[in-house]
């Protein structure tokens, strides 16, 4: 693997476009040197950029994350990082079963709903297809 690479590269392996990256390094979630007018990544913009994109893709807000990745400058042992990201997926996990539970109750709802339609069209001898 290269000790540098382009937005282009970082773009095309992450399935996002330079424009996102640019935009995260505007949120100063990531730093690239420069030569000249253009950006370099470094192995550590990429490897911050793959938890970015899974701590999009968990439900956390960019502020969460810019403070998860703050921590790990502030703290090299990861203590406090680890405490505050076990707090906050926790704290994710409950929101998403939330969720889950509130999806299941609307399903069945759908679910009666649909019988009770079926039943409907049953007694009128129509074709539910039709």
């Amino acid at each position: 693997m290269p000790d540098t690479f382009t937005i282009t590269q970082l773009a095309e392996e992450f399935s996002i476009t330079p424009r996102a990256i640019r935009f995260y390094e505007d949120q100063h979630l990531i730093k690239p040197a420069r030569e000249g007018m253009n950006r370099v990544y470094s192995y550590r913009d990429r490897a911050r950029l793959k938890l970015i994109l899974r701590g999009k893709r968990l439900g956390f807000s960019l502020a969460e994350i810019k403070e998860f990745l703050d921590l790990y400058e502030a703290d090299r042992t990861q203590v406090e990082q680890l405490r505050q990201l076990r707090s906050a997926v926790t704290e994710r996990m409950e929101q998403l079963q939330g969720q889950l539970s509130d999806l299941m109750v609307t399903l069945d709802e759908l679910r009666d709903i649909e019988a009770q339609a079926l039943a409907a069209l049953a007694v009128k001898g129509v074709d539910a297809a039709g």
